[in-house]
Parts: C-alpha cells; structure tokens; sequence
C-alpha cells in the first residue's frame, strides 16, 4: 500500500518542523518547504535518515506570488496524491488599530491568505485524487489562531487574517466534499514558539500553549475517517483566557 502523502509549509521550526516529524514517524512521505534552503536541505535530510520515508525539500517564500506554482511543480514530480496539506507558514504582527501601517497589512494578507489560497488551488488536483481513494479523504489543515476567533487587543491586522484562513477552510469543505476533501483551521491562542518572544514580558512562554500539543491536534484530525469533518479547533489557555489568546 503506498504511503499517505503529506505537504506542510514552514517545516523547519516551531509547529511545521514538530507536525513534519510525527509525519513521517507515522509513516507519511512528505514534501516540506521554507525560506531558507540550508536549514530546510538539512532538516528534509535529516528526516529521512531518521525515518526511513520520503521527504523532499522546496525552498519557496510565501509572499511571492510564484510560490504556489513552484512547490506545486515540484509536488508533482515527486506525487500524484496529496493526503494532508498543513498550511503552516505565516506571518505575525501587532499594533494598535489607529496606527498600523497598510503596506504591512497587505504583507499579511499576502502571506496569511493569498498564499494559503493559492496554494489550495494549485493542489486541488492531487488533494482530490487522495480525497478519492482513501477512507481518510484529503485534509486541508491551516494554523490559524485564537485572534480569528476572539478580538485581541493590538491584533486587528492579523486576527482578520487569521478571520480570512478560518471561513476559507469552511468554504473548501463545502465546495469539495463530494471530491473526499475536507478543511480544518486549527486555532490555538499564543503557543511557544519563536514568534511570541517578544511577548515575554507580559506572557511567560512556560504559561503558553505547548507546540507538542498543537501538533498532536493537527494529528488527531488525519486520523479522522472522511465521514467527518471539522471546521475550526480553538485551542485556549486554561483559568482566565478562556476565548482569549
């Protein structure tokens, strides 16, 4: 039986690097991308010594609008069928509502939307061919956030980014079901990772979301069978925060 194939965007660190390693421990062959060729050559290589599956690299910046083309290119040389495309990569920024820049707000729509859509789009093909023959379906999971839920001071750019990734993933599950596939927005409140640094000062990152546990959530739903679907997975901090981030 051939391996499920899996595509996770912004696969070397944080959450990407963590949901690409339980991947292929499980047994997924894997085309992951980043920025970065080094770091990326090195992780993909790494990976599959360690795991014995496949694992192949695309250097690709999400806010070019080539992007999509040129890691879905590169997909096909590689697979035919695309069981679960994690959309990883993003882009984070705060600000006070009155003051944000717009230059930057369109970096994060571009980023955080446009390139997520796009991408979807370019790999609707192969999503419908594992959507057909698999009794998973096909999976189209986005980390989106808790800012697309809840209102977060200082977030309005990046909540309504974040607002945008969520109601793509249920608009996909509408139009693509009849295809097997499926979307979930997975949407944890602030997680440990290198992009909630600068928060330390008012958040502890011993007092954020773990990555381990986002990535087990993003397991959990490729192991659903395709007789379900879930929209959107909030994913808060216990006491206090509740629908907060």
């Amino acid at each position: 039986m051939n391996a499920r194939v899996a595509l996770v965007t912004g696969a070397t660190r944080g959450i990407g690097a963590e949901v690409a390693s339980r991947l292929a421990a499980e047994g997924w062959d894997l085309v992951v991308t980043a920025r970065s060729a080094g770091p990326l050559e090195t992780f993909a290589t790494e990976l599959a010594a360690r795991t014995g599956q496949r694992v192949a690299a695309v250097e690709a910046d999400l806010a070019a609008e080539s992007a999509a083309e040129v890691i879905g290119a590169q997909f096909d040389r590689e697979h035919t069928r695309l069981d679960a495309l994690v959309l990883n990569a993003g882009m984070g920024s705060i600000g006070a509502f009155g003051e944000f820049p717009l230059r930057r707000l369109d970096k994060l729509l571009a980023v955080n939307v446009r390139a997520s859509y796009a991408l979807i789009q370019r790999m609707l093909p192969s999503l419908r061919t594992a959507g057909a023959i698999s009794d998973h379906g096909a999976r189209v999971i986005a980390l989106s956030s808790m800012t697309g839920i809840a209102a977060e001071p200082l977030n309005s750019a990046y909540g309504a980014s974040k607002a945008a990734l969520t109601s793509l993933c249920e608009t996909l599950t509408l139009e693509e079901h009849r295809n097997g596939i499926s979307a979930t927005a997975v949407c944890p409140g602030y997680v440990a990772t290198d992009m909630t640094v600068g928060l330390a000062e008012t958040i502890e990152h011993s007092e954020m979301i773990r990555i381990s546990d986002v990535a087990e959530v993003v397991m959990s739903v490729t192991r659903l069978s395709k007789s379900v679907t879930i929209p959107y997975i909030p994913m808060t901090r216990p006491g206090p925060n509740l629908w907060r981030a």
